[in-house]
């Protein structure tokens, strides 16, 4: 199957390869085309039920039983959704970015609800029941726990912390200990030690990847859910990896390289997130990002 969509004006070359011909939706398991939506210049031609909406990305039913389709949009939000803009060309890379992760993830052993990158925007993707849990991995002191602290910003940590939050956006996300979470049910004492090895397994190979490209991973955020797996429940990384759920700041200049620059007014936010690319390889090295929307050829 031939990779043919072109972007003929997001970045400064005159054509590069992306994703797949004709835009259909394949099934997880055989090479068979399914009906589903098209994208048109970023628009969803939706023909098929939504299932949810979060600010970043929205779940559709899938095509088989126990799978979903996950839209990136390009939607920015910051400040539990106070600050808000459109960044064209975000939900591009976010896809593409969150699939190397996740793919790079699953080859050294660590399960996740990833399957198969479906076209530019879109992925196949496990469905599972999310553990209500927002788990923050932390090697240097940064955001609000540098505020919270009185810590200097990019202070070592002694070792990498985890910390979790309650996800409730009318809430603000609060930080949550460990006895909350077991005495309210949200997790088990067992589910808490798995989702702690979890999250240390994904920060060691992070941090390496990252290393090895002149990137600090400073902290990231990541959810779990839970599959059955003969009746017996199971968890796995879920949700995203991308620039949006982590803090990447640049080896040597101390670039942020993340949604920071959103946050902060810092620059261009895709700019970052297609250094990022470029980096991991993603993205030819020669890439050079402009603030325009892709054109999609099907």
């Amino acid at each position: 199957m031939s990779l043919v969509i072109f972007w003929t004006s997001l970045f400064d070359m005159p054509l590069l390869v992306l994703a797949r011909k004709g835009g259909l939706h394949y099934d997880a398991h055989n090479s068979a085309p399914i009906s589903g939506p098209r994208e048109n210049e970023g628009v969803v031609m939706a023909r098929r039920k939504k299932i949810y909406e979060g600010k970043a990305k929205i779940l559709y039913e899938g095509p088989e039983h126990g799978t979903l389709v996950q839209y990136f949009k390009d939607d920015a939000t910051a400040f539990n959704a106070e600050k808000k803009a459109v960044i064209e060309g975000k939900g591009v890379l976010n896809n593409r970015l969150s699939e190397f992760f996740m793919t790079g993830l699953t080859q050294i052993g660590i399960p996740t609800h990833f399957i198969k990158r479906l076209n530019m925007r879109e992925q196949l993707i496990r469905q599972v029941e999310i553990v209500p849990l927002e788990i923050i991995v932390r090697n240097l002191a940064a955001g609000s726990m540098a505020k919270r602290l009185g810590l200097e910003e990019g202070t070592a940590l002694p070792r990498p912390i985890v910390e979790f939050s309650y996800k409730d956006d009318a809430l603000g996300d609060p930080l949550v200990p460990e006895e909350y979470i077991i005495a309210f049910g949200w997790a088990t004492q067992q589910d808490m030690d798995d989702i702690v090895s979890l999250a240390l397994r994904v920060n060691d190979w992070m941090s390496g990847v990252m290393f090895g490209v002149g990137i600090k991973l400073v902290d990231f955020k990541i959810e779990v859910g839970r599959v059955w797996d003969n009746e017996f429940p199971r968890l796995i990384l879920a949700d995203e990896i991308s620039p949006d759920s982590c803090r990447l700041w640049d080896i040597e200049s101390g670039q942020k390289l993340d949604k920071d620059v959103f946050r902060r007014d810092l620059g261009n936010l895709t700019d970052a997130y297609t250094e990022v690319a470029k980096r991991l390889g993603v993205l030819p090295s020669n890439v050079t990002h402009r603030p325009s929307k892709p054109t999609l050829i099907n």
